[in-house]
């Protein structure tokens, strides 16, 4: 079996619920993978398992050879992964021809534009920002199409933020995992449970949100939110005080912890502005949503609308208050049952066509045909 060399730009700590299943799980019955993850809080490589290696952060410059260095055979690999970091990618080509594998730069998501549209929501933004990335770009563009493949999350993706890319093109979403679907646990209220999951800032607007359920004239609802970013969200509720008593927030440990909050709710929320570091790629936490057949209402898009059907196996709705508002509103009037089954339909259709058994199938094979 050939072997893959996978370089995160992660730290051992993160949450890797993307990379694990993908890489680990379903990949591994193609390829043996190994992976590399970063740390800053240790002085030693280390062997994490099998087919995971720690190595401080220090050493990325030189990475190859550390790996060498500790009994890491960089010539037994066919292919090595580099995911985000262009400075690796670099290294990483440089010894191409000495080890003579195949290279591939995996883009899971523009971080550096990310940047950009928080320095705007914060007042921050400048035109030199705008006008350094264009040149990062066209740096990085000429390193990607240096490798043998480029794996981006989504087709849009590759055409907003590389559209001058023109290496062979793998798509990498993001899936459901057969093997990790969790019961949706009914509870005894007859309110309607909704959940949010995920970052809390300026950029992602969710007062918006809360805008909208400010306007509800019920009182049939609950609304859990998930961050790490506690403090804001208790800021951003209690700017809305008749909403208090109906909203909860947790901050999820671990993704089993999540998940296990996720299957309590009735519906998901994954609503997000109209920006392209949003609406090129679908979200992930759709599908942590859809892991336990929780329903998700969420915003109408070219990625959403070409999987879900509104008000069959999903709600969209455009991010906007009144638009949010009536179709809470709508979904608040559903009984509990015919919610249910909107999140089974929505299941269905994720293990059909977002599926990481799948997803993994396809990239071992256009990796073979480099």
């Amino acid at each position: 079996m050939k072997k893959l060399l996978y370089i995160t730009d992660q730290d051992e700590y993160m949450d890797h619920s993307f990379i694990a299943p993908l890489f680990e799980t379903y990949l591994n019955k193609y390829l043996s993978v190994d992976i590399v993850y970063f740390t800053e809080f240790k002085s030693d490589f280390e062997r994490k398992e099998k087919h995971r290696f720690t190595v401080p952060a220090r050493y990325k410059n030189v990475l190859l050879a550390e790996l060498n260095r500790n009994d890491v055979p960089i010539d037994s690999y066919a292919y090595i992964i580099v995911r985000n970091d262009i400075d690796i990618m670099k290294h990483v080509l440089r010894e191409k021809d000495k080890y003579r594998y195949k290279t591939a730069f995996r883009l899971s998501i523009p971080k550096r534009r990310v940047k950009i549209r928080c320095s705007i929501a914060e007042g921050e933004g400048t035109f030199i920002d705008t006008i350094t990335d264009k040149f990062k770009t066209l740096s990085e563009t000429k390193i990607i199409n240096m490798c043998d493949a480029f794996l981006p999350t989504s087709a849009s993706m590759h055409e907003e933020f590389f559209p001058n890319v023109t290496t062979k093109t793998i798509i990498c979403p993001p899936g459901i995992d057969p093997n990790m679907l969790h019961p949706n646990i009914q509870h005894e209220g007859e309110e309607k449970r909704f959940f949010y999951a995920g970052t809390l800032d300026k950029v992602r607007e969710f007062e918006t949100v809360l805008e909208a359920f400010s306007q509800i004239s019920c009182d049939t609802w609950r609304l859990t939110i998930s961050t790490r970013d506690t403090q804001y969200a208790l800021e951003m509720v209690r700017q809305y005080k008749d909403l208090e008593n109906n909203i909860e927030i947790h901050n999820a440990k671990n993704r089993d912890e999540l998940l296990d909050l996720i299957a309590k709710a009735d519906i998901g929320v994954a609503l997000l502005p109209d920006y392209p570091i949003y609406n090129t790629s679908t979200p992930v936490k759709i599908f942590d949503y859809y892991s336990s057949a929780i329903p998700c209402i969420m915003t109408n898009s070219g990625h959403t609308n070409k999987i879900f059907t509104d008000c069959a196996n999903a709600w969209f709705c455009k991010f906007e208050q009144n638009d949010i508002k009536e179709k809470i509103e709508y979904i608040i009037s559903l009984s509990k049952e015919s919610i249910a089954d909107v999140g089974v339909k929505g299941q269905k259709i994720l293990l059909d066509v977002k599926n990481y058994e799948k997803i993994a199938k396809n990239i071992a094979i256009k990796l073979e045909e480099l």
